[in-house]
């Protein structure tokens, strides 16, 4: 499997944008059969570059994590990019599950700080990580892996001191060997022009720092999501959302073509790729890039 960070290369060289869809291990076995059985197939027929797979809080869907991974690999052929955070984990831990990616023949990881199991405040286990940077200098140290982290255009919820300082820390997880970026999910493309342009002006970022898009699929259900992760709904976006209310195929549909719009701008602005949160599902996500003409 490709490393990641020469995908970005190759794809710079050649004036195209990079395609990568993520995934999250779901919790019932309905769930994962759909999953493996009918999105991923459909996604994969698009021939995305690179896929993601999330990893739960404190490493709870690691089986699931890696097993999605592997199948990705064997019946799709696609470069996958394994998540890893330092939630309850000792360096021990990580260096065995580190192991254990490497015997998949994954070679790609996003290192995350991660949230801890049911909220509250990240609290650092005895012999593990307090911050992405750490994590991130520890896998470059054993060599073979192309690493990702994350990138937060309205600043992470948990920083109090704003998007700025935030962003100073990003300029330190690319400092310990970071290759690329992944950015949350935004609604506004000012939020992102503006992380990139401070990142890449002031700070000095280098590397690629790939949008984060979300096709919405419920008003109810992307609320939710914003709320956890500290996004914003601009207000023309919100009151189109309450007017569709409960409509939740019309929502889908008008998810596509908002979403649709917002790429066509990011591509045009130059963005070095997209990265689909696709919600595991595949419709929305297909449609957008046809609507791009990229599936």
């Amino acid at each position: 499997m490709q490393f990641i960070r020469d995908i970005y290369a190759a794809k710079l060289a050649a004036r195209l944008p990079v395609v990568s869809f993520e995934f999250f291990p779901p919790k019932t076995d309905e769930g994962v059969r759909n999953l493996l059985e009918k999105h991923i197939p459909a996604l994969a027929r698009a021939r995305p570059d690179f896929c993601s797979v999330t990893y739960g809080a404190g490493g709870g869907t690691r089986d699931k994590t890696l097993m999605i991974v592997e199948r990705i690999q064997r019946e799709h052929g696609l470069t996958t990019l394994a998540h890893l955070t330092c939630v309850d984990h000792t360096r021990g831990e990580v260096g065995d599950v580190l192991e254990r990616i490497r015997a998949l023949g994954c070679r790609n990881i996003l290192a995350l700080r991660g949230d801890p199991p049911g909220g509250g405040e990240f609290q650092r286990v005895p012999g593990g990580f307090e911050y992405a940077a750490q994590l991130v200098r520890f896998i470059r140290e054993r060599d073979g892996f192309s690493i990702g982290v994350a990138g937060f255009p309205e600043g992470h919820l948990a920083n109090k001191n704003g998007k700025h300082d935030d962003w100073r820390h990003l300029k330190e997880k690319v400092d310990a060997g970071a290759d690329f970026v992944l950015t949350q999910l935004f609604f506004d493309n000012a939020d992102y022009f503006e992380f990139r342009d401070f990142a890449a002006g002031r700070l000095g970022v280098a590397v690629p720092l790939v949008p984060g898009i979300i096709p919405i699929l419920s008003g109810a259900q992307i609320t939710k999501f914003t709320r956890l992760c500290g996004a914003k709904i601009p207000a023309p976006l919100r009151a189109r959302l309450d007017e569709l209310g409960d409509d939740d195929e019309a929502t889908v549909e008008f998810g596509i073509e908002y979403a649709t719009r917002q790429c066509e701008e990011l591509l045009r602005a130059g963005a070095p790729g997209l990265h689909f949160y696709t919600l595991n599902k595949s419709r929305s996500t297909v449609q957008v890039l046809k609507n791009l003409g990229m599936a």
